[in-house]
């Protein structure tokens, strides 16, 4: 009897072979061989065959992770939305770095937010033998998404790799991944707490899609924050924008015409908070006389600003070099700690976007 390994008689875990592969297709290992390099004729049926026991064993053909091993250098990948977004080149910067000083090199990959991409970047990371394949980005924490992620944690791990969620929940317990967040909704209590303790009592929530995890814990810290100052949440001050400058400066605008009912505006990132910024400018409100601002992320514009923003510093390079570094020094994983989860802290930098509101004529 085989067993989810293709083994006959064997363990349980592990990496399939191509005798494995051979004994469920009921040919021989030359002829796997055959399909896997897509080089000789066989027939369909045959094929047909081989095909279904790689799938079913999870076969991964590792001759180029074995030259990796012997001859040169290790590899860590990395998956990301987009490479132009500051808080993924800072995530990015920590990895290469981490990942470099212990002599790796780094695969990038470029999913554009879609699912499917990412997937198949994960799949293709895996058989070129990376040591660990790291996702960065927000994501709908449902139940599809923890199955998919448990899937691929234990792919990667019965191959020798490991599966990294930055920025990302965990799947569950006992999944064989390594998980490194940051504070999200601490950060967001303690910024919104910024502007209430100011005397703000209308705070646009700006930005974000709350079916995301990022978002939503930011929600989360942002309610938190008006009950602890005795403010009613008003879903009519809850904006829901994309993560991008140019978004954020038309929907601001848009929002202004429509009726300006907020002192405080809680931008969900550094970026949305410049597009608000220029919208703002543009209908002659002055930051922070008449309107305070602040941000998330503490990156590339928050400085650039005039006025300079006050955000919640997040610390995406240590994020970055964490997961490498837990990713390549695990120990005992599968024989009693799957799992490793890394929660890193956030906290406030105050600049010059945050004055009291103006006074009522």
């Amino acid at each position: 009897m085989t067993t989810q390994t293709g083994q006959p008689g064997g363990a349980a875990t592990g990496r399939a072979t191509l005798k494995d592969v051979a004994h469920r297709a009921g040919v021989s290992v030359p002829t796997v061989s055959r399909v896997i390099a897509g080089n000789y004729p066989v027939a369909s049926a045959t094929r047909r065959r081989v095909e279904k026991a790689l799938r079913e064993l999870d076969y991964v053909a590792n001759t180029h992770a074995r030259a990796l091993r012997g001859h040169g250098a290790q590899t860590v990948a990395f998956v990301l939305k987009d490479v132009r977004g500051p808080s993924f080149a800072e995530v990015a910067h920590g990895i290469e770095e981490e990942a470099s000083r212990r002599g790796r090199l780094c695969l990038v990959c470029v999913s554009g937010g879609d699912p499917a991409r990412e997937l198949e970047a994960v799949h293709l990371m895996r058989q070129q033998g990376a040591e660990a394949v790291i996702l960065i980005g927000s994501v709908r924490d449902d139940e599809p998404y923890r199955r998919q992620m448990s899937a691929i944690a234990r792919s990667l791990h019965q191959s020798g790799s490991r599966l990294v969620l930055c920025g990302r929940p965990a799947p569950g317990e006992s999944v064989p991944a390594t998980v490194v967040e940051y504070d999200n909704e601490g950060g967001a209590h303690a910024i919104t707490s910024r502007l209430l303790a100011a005397g703000h009592r209308r705070v646009l929530f700006f930005g974000g899609d709350a079916e995301l995890t990022t978002s939503a814990e930011r929600l989360a810290g942002y309610r938190r924050a008006l009950s602890d100052f005795g403010v009613p949440f008003d879903a009519a001050l809850v904006e829901k924008v994309p993560f991008d400058r140019g978004e954020a400066y038309l929907s601001m605008r848009a929002r202004l015409h429509r009726d300006r009912d907020f002192t405080g505006v809680f931008a969900l990132t550094d970026a949305v908070a410049a597009g608000a910024l220029r919208a703002l400018a543009e209908a002659g409100l002055s930051v922070p006389r008449d309107v305070s601002l602040v941000g998330f992320d503490d990156v590339p514009p928050a400085t650039d600003l005039r006025p300079q923003l006050t955000t919640v510093h997040v610390p995406y390079e240590e994020m970055g070099r964490t997961a490498v570094r837990l990713a390549l020094d695990r120990r005992g994983d599968g024989a009693g700690v799957p799992e490793q989860h890394v929660l890193l802290g956030t906290h406030v930098v105050v600049r010059e976007s945050v004055a009291p509101p103006p006074k009522a004529d």
